[in-house]
């Protein structure tokens, strides 16, 4: 890999799993290349996979099958600025149809445990709205969803939304 930097991620044995679904689920991402282990070692044995080389939205990262010592946190999760609801709602039921889970605000993690942010342009936009008030409706909206819904955040900045609904008006 050309870049200096490379995030690496530590997977429990699964690292070509998570690199190969990356590259398959996100644009301008790929596996590059695969190595496996030259001895025996404390999550493995002699030709395991041991690292695995892999752009994701054009980021370079390492997956390193380091064993179950440690867990992906909330403290660190990739944010995808998505265009549209289509993307949104692609790349959310990806990762949480393949075994991940939903949380709040946009975020959800994935089966190996970490963390997504899939943030609509839109709702960047509506947060830092020079208007306050739109700022704090569309954030107040955001605080009930998981998924982010751009029509209701859009109905937020407009101010077309109850004080207590996230549904916009028919």
């Amino acid at each position: 890999m050309a870049s200096k930097t490379t995030l690496c991620l530590w997977y429990d044995g699964t690292a070509l799993d998570a690199a190969t679904f990356y590259a398959d689920t996100f644009p301008n991402s790929s596996v590059g290349a695969v190595y496996h282990a030259p001895a025996d070692f404390p999550a493995g044995k002699r030709g395991d996979v041991l690292t695995v080389e892999f752009m994701v939205l054009g980021l370079p990262c390492v997956g390193l099958n380091g064993g179950p010592a440690f867990q992906p946190t909330e403290a660190f999760s990739f944010q995808v600025a998505t265009e549209d609801q289509a993307e949104t709602d692609r790349l959310w039921d990806a990762i949480v149809s393949n075994g991940g889970r939903e949380s709040a605000c946009g975020w959800c993690k994935d089966k190996w445990g970490v963390s997504w942010q899939i943030t609509p342009k839109v709702l960047l936009e509506a947060i830092t709205h020079p208007d306050t008030g739109a700022a704090q409706r569309a954030f107040q909206a955001m605080m009930g969803m998981g998924k982010i819904d751009i029509a209701i955040i859009e109905a937020a900045v407009r101010g077309d939304l109850p004080a207590t609904g996230l549904t916009p008006p028919a």
